[in-house]
């Protein structure tokens, strides 16, 4: 089964594609161009290096957020206009459960954190059960930085750009180090792992079902009329 899986919910964004669980190819673009002006572009040339064409894709994955407001709309679009244009499965992935995956296999808790600007992060915790899948424990939330770990007393692992520029907040009077050598964005490769096991329990997404996942409201607000009463 050929898998495309790609990435627009963090600074960066990312595609990948896997043959079952084999990575074929996976790649990150940080150009500092908007999402909707590489996503595509980034797709095709995937593609290109394995010599595949769009119909030739068994599953589609993509993360749904949370993460940029902008980011998220733009993947859950790409994602719509895959599915129409090839009417093949896709599965929509949670931007922490992929960068989970960053922390690589443990059997201690993980803490994913991507920075959502207005001095929060969006954070949730995940551990591998005996069954070495990756389960979330609790809620995704977005929360202040020196809220994150008030009630956790073990062993944990935190990945994500907010982890490291939160650092100083998160750890102060916890004995916890943050490993700046973990990738701190997310990998479409692991977009991909999620969404193929997604494709096995047959949790699946269509166009009606597709939905961002937005954990505040959107950062733009009205601007206030010139004169007001």
């Amino acid at each position: 089964m050929l898998t495309l899986a790609f990435d627009t919910t963090s600074k960066t964004a990312a595609v990948a594609l896997l043959k079952d669980k084999e990575i074929l190819y996976d790649t990150i673009v940080n150009t500092g161009l908007n999402h909707s002006e590489v996503i595509l572009p980034a797709i095709d040339q995937a593609l290109r290096r394995e010599s595949l064409k769009i119909n030739d894709i068994d599953l589609f994955a993509c993360t749904i957020g949370p993460g940029s407001f902008t980011g998220v709309r733009i993947g859950v679009s790409t994602l719509k206009g895959l599915i129409l244009a090839t009417g093949k499965p896709a599965a929509g992935i949670s931007s922490l459960a992929a960068l989970a995956l960053n922390a690589g296999k443990t059997s201690k808790l993980i803490c994913s954190m991507m920075d959502a600007g207005r001095g929060q992060v969006y954070a949730a915790f995940y551990r591998y059960d005996k069954n070495e899948y990756l389960e979330q424990i609790g809620v995704e939330r977005a929360v202040q930085p020196k809220n994150v770990l008030l009630d956790i007393d073990e062993e944990i692992d935190l990945v994500g750009d907010g982890a490291i520029n939160y650092a100083d907040i998160i750890c102060k009077n916890k004995k916890i180090i943050i490993d700046p050598k973990l990738p701190k964005y997310i990998k479409a490769s692991s977009v991909g792992i999620l969404g193929i096991r997604k494709f096995h329990r047959k949790d699946l997404l269509n166009t009606e079902t597709l939905t961002p996942v937005y954990l505040r409201p959107a950062d733009a607000r009205p601007k206030k009329a010139l004169f007001e009463n």
